[in-house]
């Protein structure tokens, strides 16, 4: 018998176990799933009615031991838009399996989302590109080496075979290009290669990226993009460069760099999302 075999029809419980957990605190039906990453959850505090539920009053709820990852599922409306936002996600390099790398994300769909915006903290590898960028993500390579998928599919979740030829919605890329227009800067626009982690790449790695295709790299989104199409839901991805990758730059690649240039342009990236939120409302 496979080691996997009841992992993913199991799933559908689990979910739904948290689901019934959420309803307890509130009965807000979110129509918009955001997921923030390394120092972006600050958006969070945005938003207005706002119920937070902390990951540990959640059902099977993964909860992520890294810093600038807070942990809370936090519900209410921005910019009069019903939302759902998790405060931080956990990592296949924190040793998750693949599938509770995206049992919020589906946690949040179950509740009703119809459209997810991802957002990360990501390397530079497009020689345009510089330290506190926003890139508009056009595209992704799973270089993680699994999927979220693995295992028997659950019908109820979705079909068995997901199309990824548009993984991100273009109705969705066109809203926020429009809104960074109006806003008066230029939203990158890029390719996403998700890496297992937890090691920054080497040089000769992001030199590999830059040849098939990489304009930026970090170590999460793939597999959430994966289960949201699973899903049928559309996916907005946002990342935040917070760093030149590595062998492109001349500092030392770590952690606390990446927290605090999300940080600089936490008001630019928040007022973003308002934006696109305003418009999908």
């Amino acid at each position: 018998m496979s080691e996997f075999t009841h992992e993913f029809p199991a799933q559908l419980e689990r979910i739904d176990r948290a689901v019934a957990d959420v309803r307890k605190k509130t009965d807000v039906v979110p129509k918009v799933a955001l997921v923030l990453g390394s120092g972006l959850g600050a958006y969070a505090d945005t938003i207005e009615d706002k119920v937070v539920v902390p990951y540990g009053e959640i059902h099977s709820m993964p909860q992520s031991g890294v810093s600038g990852h807070a942990g809370n599922l936090v519900l209410g409306n921005a910019e009069g838009v019903p939302v759902a936002a998790m405060q931080g996600r956990v990592h296949l390099y924190e040793g998750h399996p693949a599938a509770d790398i995206v049992f919020g994300l589906r946690v949040m769909i179950r509740l009703g989302a119809e459209s997810v915006i991802i957002t990360n903290a990501a390397g530079g590898i497009h020689h345009d590109f510089a330290v506190g960028d926003l890139m508009l993500i056009t595209d992704q390579l799973n270089m993680t080496g699994t999927s979220s998928l693995l295992g028997p599919n659950e019908d109820a979740l979705g079909k068995r075979f997901v199309d990824m030829t548009t993984a991100y919605d273009r109705e969705l890329r066109g809203v926020a290009k429009e809104t960074a227009r109006e806003m008066g800067f230029q939203l990158q626009r890029g390719v996403y290669a998700g890496l297992l982690g937890p090691t920054y790449e080497t040089p000769a790695e992001i030199r590999m990226l830059r040849t098939i295709g990489a304009d930026a790299v970090g170590m999460s989104t793939v597999l959430e993009v994966i289960a949201a199409r699973h899903m049928g839901a559309r996916v907005l991805g946002i990342s935040c460069i917070t760093n030149k990758a590595a062998g492109l730059g001349h500092e030392t690649l770590n952690h606390d760099e990446v927290k605090d240039t999300a940080t600089k342009v936490r008001s630019r990236f928040i007022s973003l999302i308002g934006g696109v939120l305003k418009r999908l409302a």
